[in-house]
């Protein structure tokens, strides 16, 4: 019976050796990003400057860029735990969310006021109200990759979900660092990012190349999208309502 249970105790310690040693499961990682993709497809900020972006340029990819930069720079700020730090400062929070809710605002008017459609002829883009041509080539690549940033950086929610949903699917035990096991699940939102907001604008594009009147209206209805979630942002969090 001894032998037995010495048996039973150094399996006991190998199992638990072994458990300590897992990186990351695969059933975690598929289960965060089930979650993300559900996040992601859910209409919001990055749908709208998605699809004027795509409106807007001869590529989404300077725009998708910004988005999944935003959403990196997020991650590597929850890893280091200065996300929690954020959230649990009611003025760093409410300081945060006006400025997120300002700037989408901001870029919502502007989006509004100057709605852009694609030219068929020369596949470049028409600016209503300015000199069109001439504006749409002088609109770099790097100009929209900055856009993107700060729509996707400077969104409190996309902070707070990240706070909430990356510790769900860590664990101290594993062999890697939480810091890394959050960096490696907000490289799967990223990516995951990437690929559905480059194919949502590049559809959006294709569809309404010859369709410039709808290109007209949805590049007015995503302005106006984002003047709301800004808008929304800053009463929920100056009203004391919650953010997610």
């Amino acid at each position: 019976m001894e032998s037995l249970s010495g048996c039973s105790q150094v399996t006991s310690c190998i199992e638990s050796v072994c458990h300590r040693g897992e990186a990351m499961p695969v059933s975690s990682v598929f289960a965060f990003w089930g979650v993300a993709l559900l996040l992601i497809v859910v209409p919001g900020a990055d749908w709208a400057f998605t699809l004027g972006a795509g409106l807007r340029g001869r590529s989404v990819v300077p725009a998708v860029g910004g988005l999944v930069l935003g959403y990196a720079a997020i991650t590597l700020v929850v890893a280091a735990g200065l996300g929690a730090f954020v959230a649990e400062n009611p003025k760093a929070l409410t300081v945060l969310t006006v400025l997120g809710g300002g700037y989408l605002i901001w870029h919502g008017v502007r989006t509004f006021a100057a709605p852009s459609v694609p030219d068929v002829a020369t596949s470049d883009v028409i600016v209503d109200g300015v000199d069109g041509v001439v504006e749409a080539r002088g609109r770099t690549g790097w100009a929209t990759l900055a856009q993107g940033i700060g729509v996707s950086g400077l969104n409190p929610k996309g902070l707070l979900i990240f706070i909430a949903l990356l510790p769900q699917f860590t664990r101290p035990d594993r062999s890697w660092p939480l810091a890394v096991q959050m960096t490696a699940l907000g490289l799967v939102f990223t990516v995951t990012c990437a690929a559905f907001y480059l194919a949502l604008g590049s559809v959006a594009r294709t569809l309404l190349l010859s369709r410039p009147a709808a290109a007209r209206v949805l590049s007015r209805v995503s302005g106006a999208g984002m003047v709301i979630v800004g808008i929304s942002l800053i009463s929920d969090r100056l009203s004391g309502g919650a953010m997610l």
